[in-house]
C-alpha cells in the first residue's frame, strides 16, 4: 500500500542515532525514569538555593546583601561582634528585621554541615517544624544531608563511569582491533590485574593518603574498566573482519581513521547500554565505602555515612528510612534507564521499534 511505502521511506531517512532515540522514547518506563533522574540531579545541583543556612538575600537599611556569595559580620547589621554572622542565631535575624529589614531564606534553612544548637530535643531529634526529616547524631539536618549526599554520590558515579568507560574502551579496542600477540598479552595483563585485591589496596591507600573524592575516583578507576574491556574487545574482533573495514584498508586509511570512522560507531552498543549500570555500581561502591568509614572524608555529606548512623541508632527511623528510600529509588531508576537503552539498541526487539 502507498502509506506503507511512505513509512518505509521515512524510516530509511532517519539517522541511526535518531532511530535509537525514538526507540528509547517508546520505552515509557525508562524514558520517564531518565527524566526523573535528570530532575533529581538538577535539584541536587541547586542545593545551595534549596537548602542553605545562609539567606539568599538580605535587605537592611536600604542596602542589599547576598550572604550566599559573600561573608558579612554581625556588626554590619547592628551587632556587637566583628565575626561572621551566624544566620541560624535568632538574635542576628532579629537585628536585621528590627529596622524593617527583610531576609529571603532558602526553603530549608540548613546546609549539610549546619548544627542546630537551638533544638529543644536531644540529637538525633525526630522530624519537627524546624527540621523536616529530623537531625542526625550531632544535630545536622537530615534533609540537607540527603540532598547534598545524593549530589556527591551521583556526581561520583558519573565521574567513575566515564573514566572507567574511557579506559576500558581504549584497552578493549586495542586488543580487539590488532588481535594476535597484542590481544594475547593484553588478556594475560587483564587476568593479572583483575586478580589484585581491590579492597585491600583501597584500605592501604586510605591509610597512606588523605581520603578525598578525587583519590577514590583515581583508585577505583584502576579496576572499574576491566569488565567493559571484554565486551569492547569482542565487538572489535567481530567488526574488524567486516567488508567495509577491509575496503577502508584497501583505500589506504590509517588505523586511527578506521577505528574512529568505521569500527567505533558500530561497536558502541555495550559502552552506552552499560553506562547506567556502571553509574549504579559506582554509587553502591561509594555508599559501601562510606558505610565502612573509608570513603569520602567528613563532614562531606554521604548516603553511606547516613546509613551507618541509622544502623547505630535503629530507633532513629528518620535517618535510615529516607536514606534507604533515596538510594533504592536512584538505583531503580538507573536500572530502568539501562533496560530501556538495551532494548533501544536491540534490533531484535520489535516491540520497541514497531513504528519505525
Amino acid at each position: 500500500m502507498p502509506w506503507r511505502a511512505e513509512m518505509a521511506t521515512h524510516s530509511r531517512s532517519i539517522s541511526p542515532w535518531r532511530r535509537v532515540w525514538l526507540r528509547f522514547k517508546r520505552q515509557r518506563l525508562g524514558y520517564w525514569s531518565l527524566i526523573a533522574l535528570a530532575a533529581m540531579l538538577v535539584l541536587s545541583l541547586a542545593g545551595e538555593l534549596l537548602s542553605n543556612e545562609r539567606p539568599l538575600l538580605v535587605v537592611h537599611q536600604g542596602h542589599w546583601y547576598f550572604p550566599l556569595v559573600n561573608d558579612y559580620s554581625e556588626r554590619q547589621f547592628g551587632g556587637a561582634l566583628d565575626t561572621e554572622a551566624d544566620w541560624l542565631d535568632p538574635q542576628v535575624l532579629q537585628l536585621v528585621r528590627g529596622d524593617g529589614g527583610q531576609v529571603l531564606r532558602a526553603p530549608n534553612p540548613y546546609s549539610h554541615d549546619s548544627l542546630n544548637y537551638f533544638s529543644a530535643q536531644p540529637h538525633p531529634a525526630p522530624p519537627s517544624a524546624d527540621n523536616v526529616l529530623g537531625t542526625d547524631t550531632i544535630g545536622r539536618d537530615v534533609l540537607a544531608r540527603l540532598l547534598y549526599g545524593f549530589r556527591v554520590s551521583f556526581v561520583f558515579g558519573i565521574l567513575l563511569a566515564i573514566v572507567g568507560t574511557v579506559i576500558g574502551t581504549l584497552f578493549g579496542l586495542v586488543m580487539g582491533y590488532f588481535g594476535g600477540r597484542v590481544d594475547f598479552f593484553g588478556q594475560r595483563l587483564l587476568e593479572i590485574w583483575s586478580a589484585m585485591p581491590e579492597l585491600y589496596l583501597l584500605i592501604i591507600f586510605a591509610s597512606m593518603f588523605k581520603p578525598s573524592m578525587l583519590l577514590l575516583v583515581v583508585l577505583l578507576s584502576l579496576f572499574s574498566w576491566i569488565g567493559l574491556s571484554d565486551y569492547v574487545r569482542a565487538e572489535f574482533l567481530r567488526n574488524r573482519q567486516a567488508e567495509y573495514v577491509r575496503a577502508a584498508r584497501v583505500m589506504g586509511l590509517s588505523h586511527a581513521q578506521i577505528i574512529w570512522r568505521h569500527i567505533m560507531p558500530n561497536s558502541l552498543t555495550p559502552v552506552i547500554t552499560f553506562l547506567p549500570f556502571r553509574i549504579s555500581g559506582a554509587i553502591v561502591v561509594l555508599t559501601s565505602l562510606d558505610f565502612l568509614g573509608i570513603g569520602v572524608p567528613p563532614p562531606t555529606p554521604s548516603l553511606g555515612e547516613l546509613l551507618a548512623q541509622g544502623k547505630a541508632n535503629l530507633y532513629a527511623w528518620w535517618i535510615l528510612v529516607p536514606t534507604f528510600g533515596v538510594l533504592t529509588l536512584t538505583l531503580l531508576l538507573l536500572t530502568l534507564v539501562g533496560d530501556a537503552l538495551r532494548n533501544a539498541f536491540d534490533l531484535r526487539d520489535r516491540s520497541a521499534g514497531a513504528a519505525l
